[in-house]
């Protein structure tokens, strides 16, 4: 509690609104690093690089908790903290990333609606479209657009071709939010 001497209501009134205004204006500083970029969170990126760590607190001198041996893994942004990304993966696991190690490009996931099931990749964005291909879960694909239904991904393996391209439902991919909307 804090004490004031006997003052006047006046004084006493003005001292509470100084001693306000400084406990606010010190708590600023605090308040701006909660997010640097100014990029809205949570938000999806990709892995830029490999190997990368994964740590368990927001710089070089905290412990390693995993790493990462392959470029180009959705992860969501959840925190900010300087240069350092609190990111979370796929599986739930949380950790920070230096903000050089991560990409604004997307990437996804096949997650499917129905367990132990495929995500069919269309021609076009319509149930009726043609099937182009069947992902089994698990299958990283990149994002190029989304808009809010559909998404317009591409899918196999670097070097081996032509990747598949099409559109997959938004609903099962992990990587995007629902309704969200970008190309």
């Amino acid at each position: 509690m804090l004490f004031l001497p006997a003052f006047t209501g006046r004084v006493r009134a003005f001292l509470f609104v100084i001693i306000a205004a400084v406990s606010g204006l010190c708590t600023v500083p605090a308040q701006a690093q909660d997010n640097p970029s100014g990029l809205k969170l949570p938000r999806f990126v990709t892995t830029r690089s490999h190997p990368i760590n994964v740590r368990v607190g927001p710089g070089t001198r905290y412990e390693i908790a995993w790493n990462y041996t392959v470029s180009g893994v959705p992860v969501e942004i959840i925190q900010e903290f300087d240069t350092w990304r609190k990111i979370r993966d796929m599986d739930g696991a949380e950790g920070w990333v230096h903000q050089s190690l991560l990409s604004g490009n997307r990437a996804g996931v096949a997650t499917p609606l129905i367990a132990n099931g495929e995500v069919a990749m269309h021609t076009q964005k319509a149930e009726t479209a043609s099937v182009r291909a069947r992902l089994s879960p698990g299958v990283r694909v990149t994002i190029s657009e989304c808009d809010g239904a559909w998404c317009n991904v591409a899918a196999g393996q670097p070097g081996e071709g032509r990747p598949y391209a099409g559109w997959v439902r938004q609903e099962e991919l992990w990587g995007v939010y629902p309704d969200e909307e970008f190309d």
